[in-house]
């Protein structure tokens, strides 16, 4: 069983996320939400900066961010119009809930930019484990979509600022599939003197 939580041990070596065009209602309400959320910012952040944001993209915005999309990719992507672009629309509506991260660092902190960004990430993966401690399914995807600064200023990204990624949340529309992990004495190494 994927996302067992019956104990963090268990959520943890049976974590998955699942696939956002695999989603389907019901999604989160937005007590259940707020929870999610509030749970992901108890992240690891050093030097107490708050050094990302969360913007909710709701179900009724949906549309203007498939429109977002399009005419970013056309723009920065001469010749791109007239093509068909209805995988950007499919981005745009799937799954019922939809948050975007931005990784906002303060320059000049004494908290490296690094560190900062990294605080993100944390943020991110704690988005999913709580989606998942919820009951429900998540996923962290990037693409073109996240690395767009039309689309980022979009989303209120200033100078320095990155979208980190898309966050989908849902109900799986099929059992969830185990994927391959890299294998422990491959990634794993004692240190040499």
């Amino acid at each position: 069983m994927f996302n067992d939580t019956s104990s963090l041990r268990t959520h943890l070596a049976t974590r998955r996320s699942g696939k956002a065009r695999d989603m389907v209602t019901p999604g989160p309400d937005a007590t259940e939400l707020r929870d999610i959320i509030a749970l992901a910012l108890r992240t690891p952040d050093h030097g107490k900066l708050a050094p990302w944001r969360i913007v909710t993209v709701g179900a009724d915005q949906r549309d203007a961010l498939a429109a977002l999309l399009k005419t970013a990719w056309v723009q920065e992507n001469p010749g791109a119009a007239g093509l068909d672009l209805s995988a950007l629309d499919q981005f745009a509506h799937q799954a019922p809930t939809l948050l975007v991260l931005l990784s906002t660092p303060t320059v000049g902190a004494k908290i490296p930019v690094w560190e900062q960004q990294m605080s993100a990430g944390a943020v991110g993966m704690n988005l999913l484990h709580a989606a998942h401690a919820h009951g429900f399914v998540g996923s962290w995807l990037t693409g073109w979509a996240a690395y767009s600064p039309q689309v980022a200023t979009a989303f209120g990204a200033g100078d320095g600022d990155t979208i980190v990624g898309y966050f989908f949340i849902g109900s799986p529309a099929r059992p969830l599939d185990e994927r391959p992990r890299p294998e422990y004495d491959d990634v794993v190494l004692a240190w040499e003197i």
